[in-house]
């Protein structure tokens, strides 16, 4: 029988994004990663190296689904409407990027993947720029902010629930709340990076 070599990296990784969004990297053992996948702890570090290099790939496979889900087409209003929402909702179906992103502040050090990501966001930072040079978006915001702001305002919902619940006093799981939510950051988005009268 021939061993299913993508099969268990899969099973791997999902194990090994559930325990580091709980638990975070120094919370989390390779151990437990292989029991819960039902793997042998040698052939997990066979694949990945050791936990930090499985962190990293971890956290870097994740961002890279996002990028990914949320692309940024243009530069217009109703892109950064778009952007925004589409952050949102990736944000909605997989909370556990925030907790990963939290668990790396955390943590400190050297982020994961960092030139590469550095680069992916100076990128939309430039797009966001060459739109405010165009007169599409307000130019007196600084971009780089801009594009924070955006992402802070669609994935934030995701990083603090319990904060969402005490202020909006909605229940988890309620869809017509989750369909407020992600209108009023689609709208929030395009007021605010709409260029100045």
């Amino acid at each position: 029988m021939a061993w299913d070599t993508e099969g268990t990296r899969r099973r791997l990784l999902a194990a090994a994004t559930a325990e580091f969004a709980d638990h975070g990297p120094d919370g989390t053992t390779m151990t437990r990663i292989a029991e819960l996948a039902g793997v042998n702890k040698e052939r997990l570090y066979s694949y990945f190296g050791d936990k930090r290099a499985l962190w990293e790939t971890v956290l870097t496979a994740e961002l890279d689904r996002l990028a990914a889900s949320v692309a940024l087409t243009g530069a217009g209003l109703d892109d950064i409407g778009a952007f925004a929402g589409a952050t949102f909702d990736f944000h909605a179906a997989n909370p556990r990027l925030a907790r990963l992103l939290q668990w790396e502040g955390l943590v400190g050090g050297e982020p994961a993947a960092a030139a590469a990501r550095g680069a992916h966001y100076r990128e939309k930072v430039e797009r966001f720029a060459g739109a405010q040079s165009a007169g599409l978006l307000d130019a007196t915001l600084d971009a780089a902010h801009i594009v924070f702001a955006l992402i802070a305002l669609a994935a934030w919902w995701q990083t603090v629930p319990q904060l969402v619940g005490m202020i909006t006093e909605a229940e988890p799981g309620d869809e017509a709340e989750l369909a407020r939510r992600r209108a009023f950051v689609v709208e929030v988005a395009r007021r605010m990076a709409a260029p100045k009268p």
